[in-house]
């Protein structure tokens, strides 16, 4: 079934297939078989969830490490460890004019497999520190653009004054943000979109001045609440007067850490009495996953927003059209496995951090090309296989013959599983060990699981800094903090590693009477990333057996699919019955 031509794909109904790698069985769609056929592929032999596994085996977003740059012996910031073999400059010599990708190029081998050729074209052409593309006095960012003024950010796009933020996009003045856009003046916010002033919120939909909010909209001045619409001065899910709400507001005091532990323990016990619909799906029509909107039929999506139409299998995706199987896309169309790509663009398949392209084939890092196969780094150029040049005659004629190669000699890895054209990268030739990517975080492993499988492990380097205080002897509230403490150097609370508040942070926490946080970004990322739901869907019939609503006196059996797993505490209910609860 996964051999045929593409030209007969049409002739089949669904397909039951078992996965190469997992060994379970999946179904391919007949409108899956009709989108490989528009852009001329073959059927995929992983099924979804290890599709999407070995596509973020290349994807380290915030694993940093000390390198140096092989141009200029400058010691950087990179996402690439110290004793990696692949060469690094520094991003803005990267992005110059005095070297040429070209000049790396290698001739096709018809002896060896595609991937094998490709991993050493991959060692020899230089990387860029950090994937960064047009921002600003931004640090320590990767897989970011358009951000201005802002701080360790990652998988994100278009923001100003931001820090400590993943996929957090089109924000301003906001800090420890994941899954967010359009927020401005907001802290430590999950799942959000056009909040004001908004903290410790999940599910936050245009609200102001408000904190610990789950699945409110359109609120002001709420503190402590579920499931509300269009209220105001509301605390713990209780109507105040506005100078009651003052006043109670002001004796929690929140800029204690004591008090903003116990607001929080009380806040996280409430939402688990909160109902929940089976998604968070906004203005769309026809689809399924979770964190949806604005979108038309597209299928097993996860956190997509803006004209997403026609698509299968995306994550964290914005204005993207008839693509499957991606992270990270936008303004894209025709894209098929890609990692942090589009950005007008159209037929990107098998790519990572392709921007602007149209017809690039299995490349990374390549920007404003068209009609390249198998390249690495490429700006503004055409018609090139493994960074060679070629006519236009040359390139299709290539092409075609590198296709039927790696049919016939298809690239098999370490645990004997087959990769011919139409596979993405093999997960065992990433520049990154697994467990510094993101794939870890979807798919965790122990350290003898990746090594067995065939991946790279990285040890974590010992930090630069010791620390030079603990945090429980921080000052218990943000009023009694001074400067001082930004040449503090904190061990967290959590994994005992020294962190730094950063002047900007402290200015922010201070602005808004908030506490000093007791644990560095990556525990603080770490606990947001829990709270989301994983991008899987379960089959599951609605919990409500309320009188009063459409079904009647009997339990409610509509069923649907949702990313609540059986097994968890949370109340879910089907469209119909939260909406007549909550709205």
């Amino acid at each position: 079934m996964q051999n045929l031509p593409t030209d007969e794909i049409m002739e089949y109904k669904s397909q039951n297939v078992i996965c190469q790698n997992c060994k379970a069985s999946f179904t391919i769609e007949p409108d899956d078989f009709s989108f490989y056929k528009k852009i001329k592929v073959p059927p995929p032999t992983f099924c979804p969830e290890c599709r999407m596994q070995r596509r973020m085996a290349w994807r380290n977003e915030r694993t940093l490490h000390r390198n140096k740059c092989a141009k200029t012996g400058k010691s950087l910031v990179s996402c690439f460890s110290a004793d990696s073999p692949f060469t690094v400059y520094e991003r803005d010599i990267w992005w110059g004019d005095d070297w040429n990708p070209t000049d790396f190029g290698l001739k096709y081998d018809f002896s060896k497999p595609f991937f094998a050729q490709y991993r050493e074209l991959l060692e020899k052409v230089p990387h860029p520190n950090l994937f960064i593309g047009k921002c600003v006095n931004t640090s320590y960012g990767n897989y970011i653009g358009e951000f201005r003024n802002s701080f360790l950010i990652s998988a994100s796009w278009d923001g100003e004054n931001v820090a400590y933020a993943s996929r957090c996009n089109f924000c301003k003045d906001s800090m420890d943000m994941y899954i967010t856009s359009n927020c401005e003046f907001c802290y430590d916010d999950i799942s959000s979109t056009k909040c004001y002033e908004t903290f410790f919120s999940h599910n936050a939909d245009s609200c102001t001045s408000s904190y610990f909010l789950y699945d409110c909209k359109n609120c002001i001045n709420c503190f402590g609440c579920t499931s509300l619409r269009n209220k105001s001065n509301c605390m713990w899910n209780e109507q105040l007067t506005k100078d009651e709400y003052n006043k109670k507001l002001k004796v929690l005091d929140i800029g204690s850490f004591k008090n903003f532990q116990k607001a929080k323990e009380k806040f996280e016990k409430l939402k688990l009495s909160a109902i929940r619909k089976f998604a968070n799906i906004v203005n769309s029509r026809n689809v399924s996953g979770d964190d949806i909107s604005h979108a038309d039929n597209s299928k097993f999506c996860f956190g997509v927003l803006e004209e997403i139409k026609d698509n299968k299998f995306l994550m964290n995706s914005f204005r993207t059209k008839d693509s499957y199987d991606a992270y990270g896309a936008g303004l894209v169309e025709l894209l098929y496995e890609g990692m942090d790509s589009g950005l007008n663009a159209s037929r990107q398949l098998f790519v990572l951090t392709v921007w602007e392209c149209f017809n690039a084939e299995y490349s990374i890092n390549c920007h404003g090309c068209n009609n390249i196969f198998g390249c690495n780094g490429l700006r503004n150029k055409s018609y090139c296989i493994l960074n060679k040049q070629y006519s236009k005659e040359e390139f299709f004629k290539l092409r075609t013959q590198i296709i039927e190669h790696m049919r016939e000699m298809p690239y098999i890895d370490k645990k004997g599983l087959v990769y011919k054209y139409g596979e993405y990268f093999p997960a065992e030739l990433s520049p990154f060990g697994y467990n510094e990517t993101v794939a870890q975080d979807y798919f965790p492993l122990f350290e003898k699981e990746i090594l067995n499988n065939g991946y790279k492990w990285i040890k974590k380097e010992k930090p630069e800094y010791k620390a030079t205080c603990v945090s429980k002897d921080l000052p218990d509230h943000i009023k009694n903090t001074t400067e001082d403490i930004l040449n503090l150097i904190i061990e967290c609370d959590s994994c005992r590693r020294p962190y730094k508040i950063i002047q900007n942070e402290y200015l922010f926490l201070k602005k808004f009477n908030l506490p000093i946080p007791r644990k560095c970004f990556k525990c603080r990322h770490q606990e947001r990333f829990k709270k989301v739901n994983p991008p899987k869907l379960w089959h599951r019939s609605c919990m409500c057996y309320k009188q009063g609503h459409f079904h009647g006196k009997a339990k409610c059996e509509v069923e649907f699919e949702t990313s609540y797993a059986p097994d968890r505490p949370e109340i879910i209910y089907c469209e119909k019955c939260y909406q007549q609860e909550v709205y």
